[in-house]
């Protein structure tokens, strides 16, 4: 008996060293103890998960910046990149509006906010500014010309992810203009430069562990346990729809492309599992990078549909920002008629896509909705200051799940997914090595197969600025 005890134990030494799943989840479970029995410990904890954030966000420019580069000099079609890009707002316009109406449609059945009769003469408007910090959504005009950079350097340094997308693409489409001829060592030093930032990404995924256990003491021990009770129905509707809404995308996925959601969650359970605990999915784009180009997408589509779905495909903040403006309706007594409620739609359709980046912007939108129905209060929107930080979970999640859904599906749409690597890695018949293979082009030649070189001369792919 003691030779199996000792068996076992050593079992689990070996399986938590070696899984960081194992590790984040262990983490996780301590984050949640101490928060609860130590609380006052949460803030000094809490700079362990803002390191491990501000450490990986440094790697996701240049990273972004390699893989698009390199995607569009593999493709040697800056066609193929347009049509990418313009199915990838396709997707992503579709996906967001209908997670706007499923909540909407969720919070008149269940009406979570009902029944609590608040005087909105009773909240504090200035919590909300101090959310905020008194700022405001970009308009349309200002979000595009934000998204163009005035500095190559302040791109990278300001960590601007549109504005890097764009000197990707303008550096691809000039590299495949000249031809390799011309700049024959540049590629393979993008290439290598790419390899070194996710050699640095694997270490710096090594402290994940600590990180979401300074995160989740944080978060526990400075709202406590209590929110959830206060606000459970809102908390149970809010993830409910996202869990249906997950359950939708998994159906167009196996119809589009005849893979597996769940089988995908299984295969990147580590990242997700990092994302919920620090709140954040900037921390495992490097890493989701890495799996979906090991499972058969091409990487002209992975890197550019991925990043620029984090501005423009927030599924899960659309299902909360649509529930939560029925909730604060109807917790301040307001009956929200049917054309109001479009109104909402549309107006949320335009102020999440400028979202990203932007402080409190989940309360600027919200503010901004209520401004433009005229009907709810301003102050009301202070009502879900108490419950913001615990939905996090819920729209890291679904808005990761989201985009990578959306790089198989215009991936498959673009002829750019190979679908019997994929079937074979998410059923666990290929190791993913670390996620670092990379997937052949769909769409490679008998001589490219057979790893001859390719040269690229000028004029044998479209370069012209139009095509971009």
């Amino acid at each position: 008996m003691p030779h199996a005890t000792g068996s076992v134990i050593r079992r689990a030494g070996r399986v938590l060293r070696t899984s960081l799943f194992t590790q984040v989840l262990v983490a996780l479970v301590l984050g949640v103890l101490v928060g609860r029995l130590w609380p006052q410990a949460g803030p000094s904890l809490q700079p362990l998960g803002d390191g491990f954030v501000r450490l990986i966000k440094a790697m996701i420019a240049p990273l972004v910046f390699c893989v698009v580069v390199a995607g569009i000099t593999k493709a040697g079609d800056l066609r193929a990149f347009g049509r990418i890009g313009v199915k990838a707002l396709i997707w992503f316009e579709a996906a967001t509006s209908l997670a706007l109406v499923v909540g909407l449609l969720a919070a008149n059945v269940f009406a979570p906010g009902a029944g609590m009769h608040v005087d909105p003469a009773s909240l504090d408007k200035g919590a909300v500014d101090a959310k905020t910090g008194g700022g405001q959504l970009p308009s349309a005009a200002q979000f595009v010309l934000e998204s163009l950079p005035n500095s190559a350097v302040g791109a990278f340094a300001e960590n601007s992810l549109l504005q890097v997308l764009v000197l990707a693409c303008l550096v691809g489409a000039a590299l495949l203009h000249l031809g390799q001829k011309k700049v024959p060592q540049l590629l393979p030093l993008i290439e290598q430069a790419q390899d070194v930032v996710f050699t640095i990404v694997g270490y710096v995924m090594k402290l994940a562990p600590l990180a979401v256990f300074g995160a989740t003491a944080h978060l526990v021990g400075e709202y406590g346990l209590g929110a959830m009770a206060t606000y459970g129905k809102l908390i149970a509707v809010c993830y409910g729809v996202a869990l249906a809404f997950l359950v939708l995308l998994g159906l167009a996925l196996k119809a589009v492309t005849g893979l597996s959601l769940w089988k995908f969650v299984r295969y990147t359970r580590e990242e997700l599992l990092l994302a919920l605990g620090t709140g954040s999915s900037e921390t495992v784009m490097p890493r989701m990078m890495q799996k979906l180009r090991a499972a058969g997408c091409r990487d002209d589509a992975v890197g550019l549909v991925l990043p620029t779905g984090y501005s423009f495909n927030l599924d899960g903040a659309s299902i909360y920002l649509s529930i939560g403006t029925l909730f604060i309706a109807q917790a301040v007594g307001v009956d929200l008629s049917l054309g109001q409620q479009i109104t909402v739609v549309l107006v949320l359709m335009l102020t999440s896509k400028g979202m990203a980046g932007v402080p409190g912007s989940a309360f600027l939108a919200l503010s901004a909705t209520a401004s433009a129905l005229g009907v709810i209060p301003a102050a009301a929107v202070a009502l879900l200051l108490g419950v913001d930080r615990i939905m996090d979970s819920m729209r890291v999640a679904t808005n990761l799940l989201g985009n990578c859904v959306a790089v198989f599906a215009v991936s498959r749409w673009e002829g750019a997914l190979d679908r019997v690597t994929a079937k074979k890695v998410l059923n666990g018949e290929v190791a993913a090595a670390g996620a670092t293979a990379e997937p052949a082009p769909a769409t490679a030649t008998a001589a490219e197969a057979a790893g001859e070189p390719q040269p690229l001369e000028p004029g044998t792919a479209p370069a012209r600025a139009a095509d971009v």
